[in-house]
C-alpha cells in the first residue's frame, strides 16, 4: 500500500461504495457434500436453520429493498443463482431496478470445494447460462458460493469470461489477481462490514452501524490520497429483521451523505481499474517479486 501507484474514481470520489445483498436459496434437504455439512444442526432436516434464513426471501429482502429504493441505491447482488427460478418475484424486482447481478453460486448448499475440474469448469457455464436467460446480462464476477473456492478457483473464472472476484478479503483496493489467462481482479470484500459475523456473534444492530460509520471515515480520509473501496454485505434475513431496518436506513443516510463517494456498483468497479490502473498495478507487483526474488 505504502508505495502503490495512485487510484483516481470517477468525479474525483474518495470512495468507491459498493453494496451487496446476499440474496441466497438454502435447500431444505441439500446432497450430501463429503468435506462439508451444509445444515450443522444434525440430523437433517434443520428446521430452524432454513426457516431462519427463508425469512429473508419472504419478508426481509422486500422491507431491505423499501430502504435501498428511497435511497436510490443500485446494488451489487451477490445471488444464488437459483433464486430466479424459486423466487421469480424477487429475480424481477433486482431486474427491473437495473441491479448487477453477481453470482454466489447456483445454491448457497452446493460448494466448490469437492468439486473437479471439469465440474467447476461446467458450474461457471451454468451461472453464466442462467443469468442470461433470466435477465440478459453477462456475468462479471463472483462471490463463491458459502465463500468456498479450489485452488483452480481463479484460473476457470478467468477463463469463463469473469473479470473479478470478491472472495479476497485482503485489502482496500482492487488487486490483479496472477492467472493463466485473461485478466481477474479482487474487488474488496468485507468479512467485518457484513451482518452475518456481526449479527450472530452476537452484537447489536447499534454496534453494527458504528462499525460501518467508523470504517467509512477512515476510507475517506485515506481516499484523499488514493482511492479505496467500501463494500458494505448483507443479508436479507438480518438486516431485513423488524429490529433492524432502521440501522439500515441510518446507515445508508450516513454513506450517501458525502459528497466524494461514488456508489457503484462492482464490474463498475472493476472495469474502471482495469481501464485505468490495472497495467500499472501489475507492474508494481512485479518490481514487489523482482525485490523478493533479490532477497
Amino acid at each position: 500500500m505504502v508505495d502503490r501507484p495512485r487510484i483516481t474514481w470517477p468525479g474525483n470520489a474518495r470512495v468507491a461504495l459498493w453494496i451487496a445483498p446476499n440474496v441466497e436459496h438454502y435447500e431444505y434437504l441439500p446432497p450430501r457434500d463429503p468435506q462439508r455439512n451444509p445444515w450443522p444442526r444434525s440430523p437433517h432436516p434443520d428446521v430452524q436453520g432454513y426457516a431462519h434464513r427463508d425469512y429473508g426471501n419472504r419478508v426481509g429482502f422486500w422491507r431491505m429493498l423499501e430502504a435501498l429504493d428511497q435511497h436510490q441505491v443500485r446494488c451489487t447482488a451477490s445471488t444464488n443463482l437459483a433464486v430466479f427460478e424459486h423466487y421469480p418475484d424477487i429475480g424481477k424486482a433486482m431486474a427491473d431496478r437495473g441491479w448487477e447481478i453477481m453470482s454466489h453460486g447456483i445454491y448457497n448448499t452446493r460448494y466448490l470445494s469437492a468439486l473437479t475440474e471439469d465440474e467447476e469448469r461446467a458450474f461457471y457455464s451454468d451461472c453464466i447460462e442462467t443469468l442470461q436467460r433470466h435477465t440478459g446480462q453477462r456475468l462479471r464476477g463472483m462471490l463463491g458460493p458459502a465463500v468456498s473456492n479450489t485452488v483452480r478457483t481463479p484460473d476457470l473464472m478467468a477463463e469463463a469470461g469473469l473479470t473479478y472476484h470478491a472472495d479476497w478479503l485482503h485489502d482496500d483496493q482492487p488487486i490483479p489477481i496472477n492467472v493463466k489467462q485473461g485478466q481477474l481482479i479482487s474487488v474488496p470484500y468485507s468479512i467485518e462490514l457484513n451482518d452475518v459475523p456481526v449479527f450472530l456473534q452476537h452484537h447489536d444492530t447499534a454496534d453494527f452501524v458504528a462499525m460501518v460509520k467508523a470504517q467509512f471515515d477512515t476510507l475517506y480520509a485515506e481516499g484523499a490520497e488514493s482511492g479505496r473501496v467500501m463494500a458494505l454485505a448483507l443479508h436479507p434475513y438480518l438486516m431485513g429483521m423488524p429490529h433492524r431496518i432502521a440501522g439500515l436506513e441510518e446507515i445508508l443516510d450516513y454513506l450517501l451523505g458525502h459528497k466524494l463517494v461514488w456508489q457503484a456498483t462492482a464490474c463498475e468497479i472493476a472495469d474502471h481499474f482495469i481501464e485505468n490502473h490495472y497495467e500499472d498495478f501489475v507492474q508494481h507487483a512485479q518490481r514487489i517479486k523482482g525485490v523478493a526474488d533479490a532477497s
